[in-house]
């Protein structure tokens, strides 16, 4: 029997991947340490047992979408949503990207960006970070120039360096792809645990989405649910392009009722700011670079031992972080998800152990 093969440009390509290992302390994946607040689950399951469940769910989640948007003062209309931020993202592309078309980011950054311009058959275009991983306008303003991107990638926070971009830069950018035709994308899966969001930027006649994740601050990977707030006309280029009925109805209600724990959401990442702030203090005493971080993880790169070891060391003592050394220049860094104030001093403990 001859099998089918996939595009060419498939079989070259590797997965996206976040290993897991069985551990006590698991700090590799950015979730939330805490799950969301008291009463949620109830009332998820009440809603869930209205369920018409021999109905297709709300084609264009009216519900959630609306909720969403009041949350910024928005109308439901300039609200995305999917199942996850990486079908929003995915969506985005095959919208506004695809073959004959490109994509642009700047390394090191969220390597969804790359795999799915990559699969979706987008041309990929990789600029640089400055020395510190911020972004360099001067190298962005190259990339513009030789290769006029369809659609341009920021990640504010930027995973996984937890750099914030300045406003101004954020702006300069959006300046530069609005003069070329393009669409600006600002990532902000972490956008909460940050003091400024491009959503202040948004404007109906701006090249500009800003995409979020319920998976970070609210305490839902395991929901899979995302979104983009964007003028209307992208969203209604989008709507053309997602499948039919592709977010179930127990997804949305789940997003739904979330929105009436606002107050809880913000006290969890307040808390977890604070966790931030102390840990990085601590890690600020050990043989290691830290960056500074606008997210729920911090970048670190231990200056005495080789990055693989100590990740292996950590694993050996039951903690799990990500190692971050296939990512481009971050050779020997390892990164590392706030977790519960147990957690992280058993993760200092561990650190401080291989170490020394």
């Amino acid at each position: 029997m001859t099998r089918p093969t996939p595009r060419e440009s498939i079989t070259l390509m590797t997965g996206y991947h976040s290993p897991q290992i069985d551990v006590d302390v698991r700090l590799n994946t950015n979730e939330s340490p805490e799950p969301p607040p008291g009463g949620f689950a109830e009332a998820v399951a009440e809603q869930v047992l209205a369920i018409d469940w021999n109905r297709y769910p709300d084609r264009s989640a009216t519900k959630l979408r609306a909720r969403i948007g009041a949350n910024y003062g928005l109308p439901g209309e300039q609200v995305f949503v999917a199942n996850g931020s990486n079908e929003v993202l995915q969506t985005l592309l095959l919208t506004f990207a695809g073959p004959g078309r490109t994509s642009a980011v700047f390394e090191p950054t969220y390597a969804l960006h790359s795999h799915l311009s990559r699969v979706t058959g987008t041309t990929l275009v990789e600029g640089e970070r400055a020395n510190d991983f911020s972004i360099d306008l001067a190298e962005v303003e190259r990339v513009m120039i030789e290769h006029r991107p369809d659609v341009l990638f920021l990640c504010s926070p930027n995973n996984p360096t937890g750099i914030v971009d300045a406003p101004a830069t954020i702006r300069a950018v959006l300046d530069m792809v609005t003069a070329t035709g393009g669409l600006l994308c600002v990532d902000e899966a972490y956008g909460q645990f940050s003091d400024f969001s491009a959503v202040d930027l948004l404007g109906n006649d701006t090249p500009l989405v800003v995409s979020r994740t319920y998976s970070k601050t609210w305490a839902m990977a395991a929901v899979r649910l995302g979104y983009l707030l964007a003028p209307d006309w992208i969203v209604t280029e989008l709507e053309k392009v997602v499948l039919p009925y592709h977010l179930d109805a127990m997804t949305q209600v789940a997003g739904t009722v979330a929105l009436d724990h606002l107050d809880a959401m913000t006290a969890r990442v307040a808390r977890l700011v604070e966790e931030r702030g102390r840990l990085m203090a601590r890690l600020a005493d050990l043989p290691l670079d830290v960056w500074p971080s606008g997210a729920n993880f911090i970048l670190i790169r231990p200056t005495c031992r080789d990055g693989n070891a100590v990740w292996q060391g950590l694993v050996d003592r039951s903690v799990l972080v990500r190692n971050c050394a296939t990512w481009p220049r971050l050779d020997g860094c390892l990164r590392i998800t706030i977790g519960t104030p147990e957690e992280d001093d058993r993760l200092l403990a561990a650190l401080t152990e291989v170490l020394t």
